[in-house]
């Protein structure tokens, strides 16, 4: 319950603050509590306080909204909630949050009694993130489920990516180094490319998605979970991949340096 909530049922400040030190109330992000022991809550519990930590109008989103609405895995990652761009708060422990502007009312539905974008508004988000296979097997799990997903176009050749690709493969080559898998999943990500002998972890970062404070968080986050299972993330920029006097030399170097 929220604050607001509790004060709605005759509980102020006072009364919030006492029953917390005598173990009735526990708080579990600012402003928001639960009468059971945190350890004691669902899944379905973290989740909504989650959302009600955000602020009015927060809905569980992207990799957050595909799990609770059944057409992905649990993310080991943070929760991940978006808000509209004129309300919100700061980003809690475990929670990411996004404003946005683009977020209307009729994008949001309560599922199972939590604030969640609806499996359209979720499809239009997951399509900007997830590999093409790992977004036609939520699609699947989606029509399993009968959920309204809305025309869902195929997917259009990403020239960039292949020129990326292209390039990668060819420094290689040039080097006599093995070839990389591309849009591997490792845990809750999918990595741009792998080098699973060397355990390296090759991602691209271009300005345009990039350059934001989400995903300077979201980086963060990806880069410290693969790292403390072993893998060493790397990233490059658009501009260092088509660099073809350096390419080379730079990925013989990271697949030589000790794993």
């Amino acid at each position: 319950m929220t604050t607001a909530e509790l004060a709605a049922l005759g509980l102020g400040r006072r009364g919030v603050a006492g029953r917390a030190r005598a173990g009735t109330l526990f708080r579990l992000y600012r402003g928001v509590y639960c009468t059971v022991h945190p350890a004691l809550l669902t899944t379905e519990g973290r989740l909504l306080a989650a959302v009600r930590a955000c602020g009015p109008g927060a809905a569980l989103w992207r990799r957050s909204a595909a799990a609770h609405l059944g057409i992905r895995p649990q993310s080991g990652g943070p929760t991940e909630i978006i808000v509209p761009s004129t309300a919100g708060r700061a980003d809690r422990p475990g929670v990411s949050s996004h404003r946005s502007a683009s977020l209307v009312p009729a994008d949001v539905a309560e599922v199972e009694r939590i604030p969640t974008t609806t499996p359209r508004r979720t499809f239009a988000d997951l399509r900007r993130i997830l590999p093409p296979d790992h977004f036609r097997a939520a699609l699947r799990r989606a029509e399993i489920l009968r959920l309204d997903t809305g025309p869902q176009p195929e997917y259009a050749p990403d020239r960039s990516r292949s020129d990326l690709e292209r390039r990668l493969f060819a420094a290689c080559r040039s080097e006599g180094m093995p070839l990389p898998e591309r849009n591997v999943s490792i845990g809750p990500y999918a990595v741009d490319f792998l080098w699973r002998e060397q355990r390296l972890v090759l991602e691209t970062d271009g300005w345009e998605t990039h350059g934001t404070r989400t995903a300077f968080e979201e980086d963060r986050a990806r880069d410290a979970y693969l790292t403390t299972r072993g893998f060493r993330p790397v990233r490059l920029t658009d501009r260092q991949v088509g660099d073809r006097g350096t390419l080379g030399a730079t990925l013989r170097a990271l697949l030589s340096a000790p794993s």
